[in-house]
């Protein structure tokens, strides 16, 4: 049993390591006017996380349609705005989430005659992914090196943090284990009396009538 949890362990350990240190590309995505397309990103309290989207232009070297512009609401599981920027061709947001959760990014696009189709190239990314490597070499004049030992730094720190948010989570369930089984023990003990009651009640019934009867 404990070499199963072992493996377990090692087995999440090395998914985390990967999730973590390649970073998701940014994704492109048709998006017809009248309709709404929302992407979500799992994002942890405390984590900062950064986006940043424009649309593409279907004719290069021209300048984009009027039609070609969406609105974007980034919202957080509780339905706390954190950006909106309405009829934009591109634009970015920066935060730091406060509630751990989901979080949604909505585009819409109005509706147009003839109906128009806009792709949309969005870039979003949370935690380590987030920082930008290669600006603070540029900034800072840093050695190539120093910036692979801070990358590996703060992949274990999130490597740290996750495996953390995990053993609370573990401890929320174990908490609602016992809550629920102590919830079950207790319907089971009420079930058991009322029935018990009943057939008291009912076997005290079929006395009082067979001795009104004077069949006993």
């Amino acid at each position: 049993m404990k070499i199963q949890i072992q493996r377990k362990g090692f087995l999440l350990l090395l998914i985390s390591v990967f999730l973590i240190w390649n970073p998701a590309e940014s994704i492109r995505f048709d998006l017809e006017s009248g309709h709404t397309k929302c992407i979500s990103e799992d994002i942890k309290s405390n984590s900062m996380t950064v986006g940043k989207y424009h649309i593409v232009n279907p004719n290069e070297g021209n300048p984009l349609p009027d039609s070609h512009k969406v609105t974007v609401r980034v919202t957080s599981a509780y339905g706390n705005s954190y950006h909106s920027s309405e009829l934009v061709t591109e634009g970015h947001f920066a935060f730091q989430a406060v509630e751990a959760g989901d979080y949604m990014a909505c585009f819409f696009a109005d509706d147009n005659k003839p109906s128009t189709t806009i792709t949309v190239d969005f870039d979003w990314k949370s935690g380590i992914a987030s920082k930008e490597w290669t600006s603070v070499a540029k900034k800072g004049s840093v050695e190539l090196m120093e910036i692979e030992l801070k990358k590996m730094l703060d992949t274990v720190q999130s490597i740290h943090d996750e495996m953390f948010y995990l053993r609370e989570r573990e401890e929320e369930m174990q908490l609602l284990n016992k809550a629920t089984n102590s919830k079950m023990f207790w319907f089971s003990f009420l079930s058991i009396l009322v029935c018990l009651s009943v057939s008291g009640i009912q076997l005290w019934h079929l006395k009082s009538f067979f001795e009104k009867k004077k069949l006993i």
